[in-house]
Formats: structure tokens, C-alpha cells, sequence
């Protein structure tokens, strides 16, 4: 698929099949992140994918979406500050771009693979951090509920909403 096509057709999945998703195409998906671009090319993010029972159970747990109950896996994306680029001019340190570059690579990999997602923000990240200790030493930027989109998945009404072209963009 084309780029083109691939950032059209993707949206906002919020209902999954129970159908098994494979370790190989995670590491595929993974693999979009982790050979994504950030600043100076520090990489100041990890990664986490969590796909048993157990820990399935503990990150929904951490969001009001019952709609992530089919989901296979989720992918989580946490950035940290140390060692992160921070820009001269103003101290401003670019970790959380960093982790959104690498996040949206993970989310446009997952539809390319075939398989859906959505960008989840709205969770409990400091309960995320007590439930996985790993986490505690990272911004969580992104949870990316992952599995293939039920017969009826459909995207939202608001999908197709966006700004114009003149609204959004100003040539100087």
C-alpha cells in the first residue's frame, strides 16, 4: 500500500476481533518504531509490549474503554528526558517528540500489517507505573490497543472531520 493510501485508510479502531495476533507481526510493528527518526537520533524511548493474560489485564485496567477488551496486545510508549535532545535556544527537551515520531510509526505500522489501533491517551498513567514497575522512570505517552478489526469495526463519525487546507496551512 502506499503511503498515500495507508494514512487515509487508517483510523481510530475501537472494536476488535478475539482473533490471535502473532509475535512476528508485533516485531514487525515494533520494528517501525524502533527505526523511526528522533532528534540526534538519541532514541530516549522504550517500548513495551504487553500480551499476556496478566498483564493485558492490569493496562485495561488503567482505562475507562471497555472497547479494549478484544484487544491482543497493547503497545506502550514511554519517553524519558536523561540523555534526550534538548534544543540550545530555549532548554526545550525533546522527548515526548521523540516518543510521538516513534508512536506514530507503531500506530501507521499496525494498519499496514493489516491489523488495527487507536492512539490512546486518556489512561491512568501513574497506575500504569504501580502495576509495572518498569514503566516508573518514563513519560507514557501512548497506549496502542492492537488486534484485527472486527467484522463491524467502522471508524467514528468524527474521522473524516478535519480543517482545511487553508484553515491549517500558511505558505510564508
Amino acid at each position: 500500500m502506499k503511503y498515500s493510501e495507508l494514512v487515509k485508510a487508517r483510523y481510530s479502531c475501537r472494536k476488535f476481533s478475539d482473533k490471535p495476533v502473532s509475535d512476528e507481526v508485533l516485531r514487525k510493528i515494533i520494528e517501525a518504531g524502533r527505526l523511526a527518526p528522533t532528534a540526534k537520533n538519541v532514541q530516549p524511548v522504550k517500548l513495551w509490549v504487553l500480551k499476556s493474560d496478566e498483564a493485558l489485564a492490569k493496562i485495561k485496567s488503567c482505562t475507562p474503554f471497555k472497547w479494549m477488551e478484544n484487544a491482543q496486545a497493547v503497545i506502550a510508549v514511554g519517553g524519558t528526558t536523561e540523555g534526550a535532545f534538548v534544543r540550545p535556544s530555549d532548554g526545550r527537551n525533546f522527548e515526548d517528540v521523540d516518543a510521538s515520531i516513534i508512536a506514530t510509526h507503531i500506530m501507521l505500522a499496525v494498519h499496514d500489517a493489516g491489523l488495527a489501533s487507536t492512539w490512546v491517551g486518556m489512561f491512568d498513567a501513574v497506575k500504569a507505573k504501580e502495576l509495572f514497575p518498569e514503566m516508573a522512570d518514563y513519560d507514557l505517552v501512548a497506549l496502542f490497543p492492537v488486534g484485527y478489526p472486527a467484522d463491524d469495526a467502522v471508524p467514528s463519525e468524527r474521522h473524516t472531520l478535519r480543517k482545511s487546507f487553508d484553515e491549517m496551512v500558511k505558505f510564508l
